[in-house]
């Protein structure tokens, strides 16, 4: 997904970011909100594929993209974004000018964004909040170590765009990118 564009269209307003960062969480993994079962919470994530699963954690909203098939609960966090199209409005939404801290962080992601619990088990290729697909392609996708979660954190399940001063605090310097 680090390279795919996400888009929220609404009337009046078009918002577009490059995925800069991803995290992926497949059923077997113990820092998978399906790992211990299936919940009212977490059902997006049996499928089907393509579709969002949106949860709040820490006050703050956090989206998931469906990637597995009907009945494997796996999905692929967004954990950072470029903007690129209505930056104006993600500034306003998260109180910020610097467009390296507008989308930098899951929730953060998800608040300039405005997206909230009505996205979750929504289509993520024809609804308003959707990936697009724009012909960038990385440089380099690094792979490296989660953050932020006690269970199943050396996995190797953290990707992002080697050098992009967009990714999450605290692995630019790790991963090598830019400030």
């Amino acid at each position: 997904m680090v390279g795919k564009v996400l888009v929220h269209e609404t009337a009046g307003e078009r918002l577009a970011a490059r995925i800069v960062e991803t995290e992926a969480y497949l059923h077997d993994d113990p820092a998978c909100h399906a790992f211990r079962g299936r919940t009212p919470r977490n059902a997006p994530m049996w499928g089907p594929p393509g579709h969002w699963y949106v949860y709040r954690i820490h006050q703050q909203w956090c989206m998931n993209l469906v990637t597995a098939p009907d009945g494997v609960p796996e999905a692929v966090l967004l954990r950072a974004a470029k903007p690129l199209e209505g930056i104006g409005r993600m500034q306003e939404r998260r109180g910020r000018e610097d467009m390296r801290e507008l989308c930098s962080g899951p929730g953060k992601l998800c608040q300039a964004f405005g997206v909230e619990i009505s996205f979750t088990a929504s289509d993520a290729t024809r609804g308003p909040l959707r990936l697009e697909e724009w012909g960038f392609v990385p440089p380099e996708v690094v792979a490296t170590t989660r953050i932020g979660i006690t269970h199943g954190a050396g996995l190797p399940y953290r990707f992002l765009e080697a050098g992009s001063a967009f990714v999450s605090k605290g692995i630019r310097r790790r991963a090598g990118a830019g400030e």
